[in-house]
C-alpha cells in the first residue's frame, strides 16, 4: 500500500485501513506506534518531504504529519500478499486533516500492482504501477476526491487509467475527514466522506468513468471518408410541390380579427409606465451639466387591474 503526496500545507493522516467486503480488515494502521519499522519512505529525488510521527493538533491521536510546504511525500507499506477482488468487493478508508486548509495539494493513496522483481519500496515514485488511486486533490480549478482505476485491457494488454466522472469535492475546512471508497461485489462504487455517500457509480457502465472500462460495442470508423457527392443539407424544397391556384403573394401574414370585441373596462389612454409619484429632482441637479431631469418610471398601477386580451378575447 502506498501514500503518494504533494502538498503546500500541513496534513495529518491517520487510521488507514483496507478490507474485503464481509471480512476482517486485511490491513489496518492506527499510527499509534512510530512508523519507522513498518513503513518505507521513498528515497527518490522528487520526494524530499520529511514524514513525522505526531499528534493531531488539539487531540491525543497520532498520525503521519507532513509539515513542509511545496514538497512531495511518498511512503510505502508492503502487504503480506496481493489482494484479490475477483470474487467480492473491498473497502478502502483513511482519515486526513489539513491543519491550514487545502489550497494546492493532494493527500491521496495508491494501491500498487505487483512490481518488478528488482523494485524495492524506497524506489516508489509517480511512475510506480498501481491499480487504484483514491483521495482528495485540490489546486486551481481542480477540486475533487479522486478515484482512478488503472485496468488492464484483456485484448491489448495495455493498462489504462479510468477516471471517475463528476467526483465529489474536497471539504473546505481544517477538520479531520474520513474518506471511504467501497467497491461492491456487483461492481457498484460508493464514495463516502465522513460516512455520508457523496457519489455512487458502477464500474461497468459507460457513463461513470472516462474512458469507460467496458468500451462501446461500435466506434467511428477512423478510415471512413465523406463521399465527394455528400449533400450537407438536412432538408430541401419538395421538387413535386405546386403552388395552390388561390395563393396570394401580396396577402399579409397576419390580419386583424374581425370578430374581436374590445373588453369592457379597456383603458385606451393609459400609458404602460408613469413617472414615480414620490420622485423629486435632486437639490444638486444641474440641468446644464446633468441634462434635463426626468423622473424614474414605474409600471402603471391602473394597468395591473385592467383586462387583457388573450387570443383575441378579453379576460
Amino acid at each position: 500500500m502506498t501514500k503518494g503526496k504533494r502538498t503546500m500545507l500541513q496534513i495529518l493522516l491517520a487510521l488507514f485501513a483496507f478490507q474485503l467486503c464481509s471480512s476482517k480488515p486485511v490491513f489496518y494502521e492506527s499510527f499509534d506506534e512510530s512508523f519507522d519499522k513498518s513503513w518505507t519512505v521513498s528515497e527518490k529525488d522528487d520526494y524530499k518531504g520529511t514524514w513525522k510521527h505526531s499528534k493531531s493538533e488539539g487531540h491525543e491521536d497520532f498520525g503521519l504529519l507532513v509539515s513542509e510546504k511545496a514538497k512531495k511525500y511518498g511512503i510505502v507499506k508492503e502487504l503480506d500478499e496481493p489482494l484479490d477482488l475477483k470474487d467480492g468487493g473491498g473497502v478502502l478508508q483513511y482519515e486526513a486533516r489539513f491543519h491550514n486548509g487545502l489550497e494546492c495539494g493532494g493527500a491521496y493513496i495508491k494501491y500498487l500492482r505487483p512490481q518488478d522483481s528488482s523494485w524495492v519500496p524506497k524506489d516508489f515514485d509517480n511512475e510506480s504501477p498501481y491499480s487504484i488511486m483514491f483521495g482528495p486533490d485540490k489546486c486551481g480549478s481542480t477540486n475533487k476526491v479522486h478515484f482512478i482505476l488503472k485496468h488492464k485491457n484483456p485484448i491489448t494488454g495495455e493498462y489504462i487509467e479510468h477516471h471517475l466522472k463528476y467526483p465529489p469535492s474536497v471539504p473546505y475546512d481544517k477538520l479531520t475527514h474520513v474518506y471511504t471508497a467501497i467497491i461492491e461485489p456487483n461492481n457498484d462504487l460508493r464514495i463516502l466522506v465522513d460516512g455520508e455517500e457523496k457519489k455512487k457509480a458502477n464500474l461497468l457502465t459507460g457513463d461513470d468513468f472516462e474512458p469507460a472500462i467496458i468500451p462501446p460495442k461500435t466506434i467511428a470508423d477512423p478510415n471512413d471518408k465523406k463521399p465527394e457527392d455528400w449533400d450537407e443539407r438536412a432538408k430541401i424544397p419538395d421538387p413535386d410541390a405546386v403552388k395552390p391556384d388561390d395563393w396570394d403573394e401580396d396577402a399579409p401574414m397576419e390580419i386583424e380579427d374581425v370578430d374581436a370585441v374590445k373588453p369592457e373596462g379597456w383603458l385606451d389612454d393609459e400609458p404602460e409606465v408613469i413617472d414615480a409619484p414620490d420622485s423629486l429632482k435632486p437639490e444638486d441637479w444641474d440641468d446644464e451639466e446633468d441634462g434635463e431631469w426626468e423622473a424614474p418610471k414605474i409600471d402603471n398601477p391602473n394597468c395591473a387591474t385592467a383586462p387583457v386580451v388573450v387570443n383575441g378575447r378579453g379576460q
